[in-house]
């Protein structure tokens, strides 16, 4: 299976969702914390329940590319259990959620049908 290779100018930012419970939320918002104060990123809502395709509750960084290659290790090292899940922006927010995903931690199961107009139709496996 020969794969083409999409060019990078595609991707024009990346989300990291940090996944967490009632009881993990202070060291999942800490953590968020802790990345705005050394990355150029911006942090959403803390979500005290599942929100679009996600399946925990959870709060987003939203980042250039230009920021990963410092973020996403930095992620790995202090994310201390919590699982995150990273995904690049592409203008197709079913393959970024999907085909283009980064997990750092368990994969939970996304509820992809969000982006499908005829669920049906699509491969959401």
């Amino acid at each position: 299976m020969t794969v083409s290779p999409e060019p990078l100018a595609a991707i024009t930012g990346y989300h990291a969702h940090i996944y967490y419970d009632a009881a993990s939320m202070p060291q999942a918002l800490a953590l968020c914390e802790q990345a705005a104060q050394r990355f150029a990123l911006s942090v959403g809502r803390a979500h005290r329940q599942p929100v679009g395709p996600h399946p925990d509750w959870s709060c987003q960084l939203g980042f250039a590319p230009e920021v990963f290659g410092e973020l996403i290790p930095w992620l790995a090292l202090h994310r201390a259990g919590l699982v995150v899940f990273i995904h690049p922006l592409t203008g197709d927010e079913l393959a970024d959620h999907r085909d283009h995903a980064i997990w750092m931690g368990a994969v939970r199961p996304l509820k992809l049908a969000i982006f499908a107009k005829d669920a049906e139709t699509l491969d959401l496996e």
